[in-house]
C-alpha cells in the first residue's frame, strides 16, 4: 500500500511523539477500555437470541415478529454508523463514545421493560444508534492511542472484544435464564454498559491526533497535560495539516472515492458470509440431530476462534503486511465456510471447522478494520469506519435471509454454505484489484 503524499511533521510535534515513542501503561489501558466497548456490541447482538425464546413464550409470538425484533437491532446499527459515527469527528472521540453509552444504557434498561413488539423493536432500534456509532470511535481511538509500530494490534485487540463479549454475553445469558426472565438479559447488559462510564471518564482520555487537527490557542495545553497523564514526553508545538473536513462527502471525493467503495463492499461482502455462520451455526447443528447446547459450543468456539484470528493478524500484520494478511483471511474464510457445510456430523469435527472458520472470518474483520483506521487521516477516521461500517452492514442482514432462502427451497447445508461463502471470496478479488493508499503514519 503506498503512502499517500503528506507533509512530514517535526519530532516535537504530538503525533510524530506518539507514533515514535514506546507505549506507556495509560495507552494500553485506554486500548483496553476500547476494547470492552466493542465487548458490549459483541454481548448485545448473542445476548438478544437468547432472550427471543423467553419473549415469544410470553407474548405468544411467533418467528416473524421475533425476527423483528433482531433486525430492527440491527437497523439501528446501520443508521448509527452513519449519522452519529460521524460526530467523534466534529466533537471529538470522548464525547461521542459517552453519548454512545448513554443511548445504549437507557435503550437497555427500557428494553426490560417493553410490553409489546412494537415498542420492544423501537427500543432496540434506538439501542442500536449507540452501538452502531460508539464502534466508529473506538477504532479511532485504538489506532490513534497506539504507537506506529504497534497501531495495527492495537486495533487488532480493540477488534477481538467483538467475539469476547459474544463468549461472555452468551455464558452470562445462560446463567440468568436459569433464574430469572428474559428482562434480566437486557438489565444485566445496561449495567455492563453503565459500569463503562466512570471507566471512560477515568481512563480515556480525548484522542491527541484529534486535538492536534482542530488547533485553537488551548491546544497544545491540552495536549501537553494528556502527554503527561500518558507518561509521554511533552510536544514542544502542534503543526497544522491540511487535511479534509470531517463529512460523507469527503469520502467520495477523488481523492478517497475509489477506496471507499472498494472497502464499502469489501467489508459488507465478508459480512455477508461472516454472519451467515455466525447466525445460521446453532440452527444448522441441532440439524444434524444434536442438542442445543451442543450447537452452542459450536458457536462458543467460533467466537473463541475468532479472537484468537484477530489478535494473531495484529501480531503478524508488521512481519508480514497488513494486505497479505487480509487476502488471505479473506480467501481462507471462504474455504472455511464452504468447508464448514461439508463436515461430518461428528461435534468434535464440528467445533474444529467452526474455530478456524471464526479464526480466519473475524481475523479478516480485523484486517478491515485496521485497513481503514491506516487509510483515512485523523480528521476523517472516525466517519470513514462509521461509513463503511453501516453500509457493509446491509450485508450482514442480507447473508442470514439468502441462506433461509436457500435452505427454505431444500438447498441444505453444503449448497448454501458454498453459496455464501462466495461473499468472501469476491472481497478478496476486490482487495487484489484494489490499490490503496494510506495516510502518512507520522500524520495520523
Amino acid at each position: 500500500m503506498a503512502s499517500t503524499p503528506t507533509t512530514a511533521l517535526p519530532a516535537d510535534d504530538p503525533r510524530s511523539i506518539l507514533a515514535s515513542q514506546p507505549m506507556r501503561l495509560p495507552q494500553c489501558v485506554a486500548i483496553a477500555i476500547c476494547f470492552l466497548l466493542n465487548a458490549l456490541d459483541g454481548f448485545d447482538i448473542l445476548a438478544v437470541t437468547f432472550a427471543a425464546p423467553g419473549i415469544a413464550k410470553q407474548w405468544s409470538i411467533g418467528p416473524g415478529a421475533i425476527g423483528l425484533v433482531v433486525s430492527s437491532g440491527l437497523a439501528g446499527m446501520v443508521v448509527g454508523s452513519l449519522t452519529l459515527g460521524q460526530l467523534a469527528d466534529r466533537i471529538g472521540r470522548r464525547p461521542q463514545v459517552l453519548l454512545c453509552l448513554a443511548i445504549m444504557v437507557s435503550g437497555m434498561a427500557a428494553s426490560a421493560f417493553a410490553s409489546n413488539v412494537l415498542l420492544l423493536c423501537l427500543l432496540r432500534a434506538y439501542t442500536g444508534l449507540g452501538l452502531g456509532a460508539v464502534l466508529a470511535a473506538v477504532n479511532a481511538l485504538s489506532a490513534e492511542f497506539a504507537n506506529r509500530k504497534r497501531r495495527d494490534l492495537s486495533v487488532s485487540i480493540m477488534a477481538a472484544g467483538y467475539p469476547a463479549g459474544g463468549i461472555v454475553g452468551g455464558w452470562a445469558a445462560a446463567q440468568l435464564l436459569k433464574h430469572h426472565g428474559w428482562e434480566s438479559i437486557f438489565l444485566f447488559g445496561a449495567g455492563a454498559t453503565a459500569v463503562m462510564v466512570p471507566l471512560v471518564l477515568l481512563f480515556l482520555p480525548e484522542s491527541i491526533g484529534w486535538l492536534a487537527t482542530r488547533g485553537g490557542p488551548d491546544a497544545l495545553a491540552r495536549i501537553n497535560t494528556i502527554l503527561k497523564r500518558l507518561g509521554q514526553p511533552l510536544a514542544g508545538r502542534v503543526v497544522a495539516l491540511h487535511e479534509p473536513k470531517a463529512s460523507m462527502r469527503s469520502l467520495f471525493t477523488d481523492r478517497y472515492r475509489a477506496t471507499t467503495l472498494a472497502l464499502i463492499f469489501m467489508y459488507g461482502l465478508h459480512m455477508m458470509t461472516f454472519y451467515y455462520a455466525l447466525g445460521w451455526t446453532p440452527a444448522l447443528v441441532v440439524s444434524l440431530g444434536f442438542d442445543p447446547s451442543q450447537a452452542t459450543i459450536v458457536s462458543v468456539f467460533m467466537n473463541m476462534g475468532g479472537a484468537t484470528g484477530g489478535v494473531m493478524l495484529g501480531f503478524l500484520s508488521p512481519r508480514l503486511g497488513l494486505r497479505p494478511l487480509v487476502l488471505f483471511g479473506l480467501a481462507g474464510a471462504a474455504a472455511a465456510v464452504a468447508a464448514f457445510g461439508a463436515v461430518p456430523a461428528d461435534i468434535v469435527m464440528l467445533q474444529g471447522a467452526a474455530f478456524l472458520l471464526g479464526f480466519l472470518a473475524n481475523g479478516s474483520v480485523v484486517g478491515l478494520y485496521a485497513l481503514i483506521a491506516n487509510i483515512y487521516p485523523t480528521t476523517l477516521r472516525a466517519t470513514g469506519t462509521g461509513t463503511v461500517i453501516g453500509f457493509g452492514r446491509c450485508g450482514a442482514a442480507l447473508g442470514p435471509f439468502i441462506a433461509g432462502q436457500l435452505l427454505a427451497v431444500g438447498a441444505g447445508r453444503g449448497i448454501t454454505s458454498l453459496a455464501l461463502a462466495l461473499g468472501s471470496a469476491i472481497a478478496a478479488l476486490v482487495l487484489l484489484a484494489t490499490h490503496l493508499r494510506v495516510a502518512d503514519e507520522d500524520a495520523v
